[in-house]
């Protein structure tokens, strides 16, 4: 069987598109996902259907393992941003004293919170979003792109131009000193 012929192609799409979808389906539990997955899978078969060996078993096996692998490499990254959100919530949160603190490094700490978070409201919305996940919330340009599914320039543009518009206004030593 010749994979790359698209007549045949077209047939292992039609035989097989709905178990693939569902494999993605059942881990993600999002369709819009799962179509995603499916369309990937294929895209792979088409793009190198030397990968499929009949030697080592069916090919409807063998594309809802592709898909299986995907989604659950999905779901990971979900499950990481996830974590990464929680995370940028506690360090949101950096007005909460230790104890330990003395009330003048609270209040300084408080005012300098405000005065980020004020500077974050003027810049664009993807901006803003781009720079606080990947600035406070740990995320790499690449997590940050496909968490707002964007190309990986775009996101590499949206964390430099607001991060270039903050240290504008601030200074770059006043950024560094209250990231922390």
């Amino acid at each position: 069987m010749d994979i790359s012929d698209p007549t045949i192609y077209t047939k292992i799409y039609e035989q097989h598109r709905r178990g693939v979808f569902a494999a993605a389906f059942r881990i993600l539990g999002n369709e819009a996902q799962a179509d995603d997955v499916a369309q990937d899978v294929f895209i792979k078969v088409w793009r190198k259907p030397a990968s499929f060996d009949s030697k080592r078993g069916e090919l409807g096996s063998y594309l809802r393992l592709m898909a299986r692998s995907r989604a659950l490499d999905l779901w990971r990254e979900g499950q990481a941003a996830g974590r990464a959100s929680d995370r940028l919530k506690n360090v949101v949160i950096v007005g909460a004293s230790n104890g330990d603190d003395r009330p003048d490094q609270v209040l300084e700490r408080s005012e300098a919170t405000d005065t980020v978070v004020s500077a974050l409201r003027t810049l664009p919305a993807n901006q803003r979003e781009a720079v606080v996940l990947a600035y406070w919330g740990g995320l790499t340009a690449e997590e940050v792109a496909r968490r707002a599914a964007v190309p990986l320039g775009t996101a590499k543009s949206r964390i430099r131009l607001g991060l270039t518009k903050l240290r504008d206004e601030f200074g770059e030593g006043y950024l560094a000193a209250n990231a922390a």
